[in-house]
């Protein structure tokens, strides 16, 4: 399962938006095949965080499977 807690941990100082975020959890899902993903914190509040941030992570996630 990834988490974005673990995410953050390990790859937290290279995002710097939104955007960045999604696209690293796409690719951190192709690489290691991860078939759950786990929004177990809140994600910094990058300056152009959505409302819905918790659906747009779950639908990257999603899209990358």
């Amino acid at each position: 399962m990834l988490s974005l807690s673990e995410l953050l941990l390990k790859e937290g100082d290279a995002i710097s938006s939104f955007q960045e975020l999604k696209e690293t959890i796409q690719k951190t899902a192709v690489t290691t095949g991860e078939l759950y993903f786990q929004v177990d914190i809140e994600p910094p509040a990058y300056p152009d965080r959505p409302a819905d941030w918790h659906e747009q992570l779950n639908l990257a996630f999603e899209s990358a499977r």
